[in-house]
């Protein structure tokens, strides 16, 4: 089976370790794709500073109602 994972919210890093909590705390496993670390290390840098979250595509339904509910909480 393969596994597909999709991005749910782009935001600063700050925002999205919120939410990640939120999702761990209803089971849901998620991780972050960090452009701006990358880029760092790499040398180079960037002009946003927005991060990306993922989820397992199997676990959107569960996660719609969390982040829609972190999305009102902070006014998005």
């Amino acid at each position: 089976m393969k596994t597909t994972y999709i991005k749910i919210f782009s935001e600063t890093p700050i925002i999205i370790n919120r939410l990640q909590t939120l999702l761990e705390e209803v089971q849901i496993s998620s991780f972050v794709k960090n452009n701006i670390e990358s880029a760092r290390l790499a040398g180079f840098g960037t002009l946003s500073d927005t991060i990306d979250l993922f989820i397992l595509s199997s676990d959107l339904e569960k996660a719609s109602s969390v982040v829609n509910a972190f999305k009102k909480e902070i006014n998005l």
